[in-house]
């Protein structure tokens, strides 16, 4: 096979793959660029190695487990070690975990000081909302938390069932280290990293999903804060 018809077959194959991915979000878009374009380059270097044409073959095949390899770097790298998300308040300090969804938190302050809130039993939680309702943002992040564990926490008599679906309090400043936190992602994550983060979580924290306008309003203010990053 010569080197044209190689070429040509090469160029007729990626158009076909671009016009299958203008449909695609970008993130996911980004994700098949970084790991298909080496997997593309080592193919046509193994045909080209095959029909004797080695001098390019090797060249293309050694760049491709090259890119291939970088790619796998900056994914580890922009996954905080088990796919957590954290959020902190004065009182509590929440972790999402990204991949289940599942909530645990540590108490910062007050009669429950130093324990996770899985530890807790309901009596013990409900006296942790009593004493956080002088904290708007705490207690935003244990109503997050109960209404995953106790769905009907709300319907008790001296409950108010529209308590923390409200607007969401001012989050104040974040940093840039808060807001890979609260995403989950590492420093150097990009633009489709943290969008794609962004809407992972605000699946899952979304107040119509569960979660809580607190919630929501700091996953969103952490995307805005990273993205100006790379405005």
């Amino acid at each position: 096979m010569s080197p044209i018809a190689l070429f040509f077959g090469g160029l007729l194959i990626l158009l076909a793959i671009a016009g299958s991915l203008l449909s695609v979000r970008p993130a996911v878009l980004a994700a098949i660029l970084r790991f298909g374009l080496p997997v593309i380059l080592g193919s046509i270097g193994l045909v080209m190695i095959l029909v004797g044409r080695g001098g390019l073959g090797f060249p293309l095949l050694a760049l491709a487990v090259g890119m291939f390899v970088r790619a796998r770097r900056a994914q580890n790298a922009t996954r905080q070690p088990g796919g957590h998300s954290h959020v902190r308040s004065a009182a509590l300090e929440m972790e999402l975990d990204l991949d289940t969804g599942a909530m645990n938190g540590l108490v910062l302050a007050g009669s429950f000081e130093g324990q996770e809130l899985d530890a807790l039993d309901e009596a013990d939680l409900m006296q942790l909302h009593s004493e956080l309702a002088a904290d708007p943002e705490s207690l935003g992040l244990l109503e997050a938390y109960l209404d995953r564990r106790m769905p009907d926490w709300r319907s008790g008599p001296d409950m108010d069932n529209d308590a923390g679906l409200g607007a969401a309090p001012s989050s104040g400043s974040m940093t840039q280290k808060e807001a890979y936190e609260v995403l989950g992602l590492a420093p150097g994550a990009s633009e489709a990293e943290i969008r794609e983060a962004h809407r992972r979580l605000m699946k899952r924290m979304h107040p119509d999903a569960g979660g809580t306008a607190f919630l929501a309003g700091r996953i969103n203010a952490a995307k805005d804060v990273l993205l100006r990053r790379h405005g």
